[in-house]
């Protein structure tokens, strides 16, 4: 966790009352508390540039729902179709859900995967976050967070924005708010974690690692407590004592490029608006529905980071609340609402060939609507829906049988989308290996899994 300032003993305080101490807790929210040598060491031989590429990955915990999706079945019978019917797109011969009409006007910007077949099962952001299942053969140091690759092979754009970071809230199930660490690539790679939920607060107020979204939009005192920060460790000559990667810490504590990223008041009120308005209560066991996350995770890819994770809201309704279709009717107008104002930034700022984006969750759910009225788990397909980094948009991935029980044509493994995302940001993952710490050679992929060619 990163703390900007919290409460301490008198005796160590600023004037403002903040404690010197306080700017100095850096931690990892996936991995626990860390040193600072360990979170900020850098490969040494990694490569930066101004020619940034980026991915942005959005998971919804709980599974959503492909048939109510992307891949809607309005000729089978109805305990099967749902509630919703298709809608055309601006591409001819794609249709979507009726309940995403922004996504429809924009489908040529967007590529719907109807096809993934190899979901583990679990509820768990694991897959989504490693590309793997759960108990493919684990090494020892356990499997990186995607984002560490990019940390790892990549490095950082500048010392001010970890090139990993993660908007990941903590959540009642505890899997669907884990990013997982930096596994046999270490700790240093690990996912930097932005946010959490005040352990001590109403569910409703949501801060971002000890600073509450009220003290973030003052920004005077906010850049004051900075300023009066440098001034201290500088005279007192702390700053000249410390390490090489302590002072990259310090770099990210006392420059305003993080805070100015995550700072939703600098954003152009009228852009903001695009995204609709965030809802931090909590659905049950799941996430907050922050839909202006997905501008945050903009702002951030803009200020250095390579690879940003967020977790969306809660996606699991299939049990005696009957919630599946009512539920459905509250969020998709909002994802929709959210994620055409994301893919429309990215076009508008000319960052649609750098930066990629990726929708998904850990599974499907069942073709077949149950007593509730609802759809349970079902791994034997599910979906994605894939923007951005230059890809050959417009166009869909995959199919399913008529009734939407398993994918008939190009069936896709969540490895193979990872494989895109990882050539999309300049990384062949075919020929990356990586020997641990055993000697053992790791591998981003499976041996085999290539990149989905159609859409490079």
């Amino acid at each position: 966790m990163l703390t900007i300032y919290g409460r301490k003993p008198r005796s160590n305080r600023f004037c403002d009352g903040h404690s010197r101490r306080d700017f100095l807790k850096i931690g990892g929210m996936a991995m626990g508390g860390l040193s600072l040598p360990q979170m900020f060491q850098a490969d040494s031989n990694a490569a930066t540039g101004s020619n940034h590429r980026a991915i942005i990955n959005i998971y919804m915990p709980g599974g959503p729902s492909h048939i109510d999706l992307w891949d809607l079945k309005p000729d089978a019978p109805a305990e099967i179709r749902g509630d919703f019917r298709p809608i055309k797109t601006n591409v001819p011969g794609i249709e979507i859900c009726e309940m995403f009409p922004r996504i429809a006007k924009m489908m040529d910007k967007f590529i719907p995967i109807r096809s993934i077949c190899d979901a583990d099962g679990r509820h768990d952001a694991y897959q989504c976050m490693t590309g793997w299942k759960f108990g493919d053969r684990t090494p020892r140091q356990g499997r990186p967070n995607f984002g560490a690759w990019s940390s790892h092979y990549q490095g950082k754009i500048n010392n001010s924005v970890p090139p990993n970071v993660a908007l990941m809230y903590p959540t009642g199930n505890g899997t669907w708010g884990q990013t997982q660490d930096g596994g046999f690539l270490g700790v240093q790679h690990a996912p930097f974690g932005l946010v959490e939920k005040d352990p001590l607060a109403s569910s409703s107020n949501m801060t971002l690692k000890g600073i509450t979204l009220d003290r973030l939009a003052d920004r005077d005192n906010l850049l004051n407590a900075f300023d009066r920060f440098r001034r201290d460790t500088d005279n007192s000559g702390i700053a000249d004592s410390m390490d090489v990667y302590h002072q990259q810490a310090l770099g990210i504590l006392t420059t305003s490029k993080l805070v100015e990223a995550l700072d939703l008041s600098k954003e152009d009120p009228k852009i903001l608006e695009r995204y609709g308005e965030n809802d931090p209560s909590y659905q049950r066991d799941g996430a907050p529905k922050m839909i202006r996350n997905f501008c945050v995770a903009r702002r951030l890819v803009e200020a250095g980071a390579r690879v940003v994770s967020l977790n969306y809201s809660r996606w699991d309704w299939h049990g005696g609340d009957g919630l599946n279709f009512p539920r459905s009717r509250q969020e998709f107008p909002k994802l929709d609402q959210g994620l055409a104002a994301l893919v429309t930034d990215l076009h508008e700022r000319g960052l649609d060939r750098h930066v990629s984006v990726v929708l998904w969750g850990e599974f499907g759910r069942t073709p077949k609507i149950n007593k509730n009225n609802s759809r349970d788990h079902w791994p034997r397909v599910s979906c994605a829906m894939l923007a951005g980094g230059g890809m050959k948009t417009g166009q869909v991935i995959g199919s399913t049988n008529k009734y939407g029980e398993h994918a008939v044509q190009r069936p896709v493994k969540f490895q193979e989308v990872f494989a895109t995302l990882y050539k999309n940001v300049g990384i062949d993952s075919g020929k990356v290996r990586f020997f641990d710490k055993t000697g053992t050679p790791q591998y981003m992929v499976a041996p085999g899994i290539e990149p989905i060619h159609e859409i490079l």
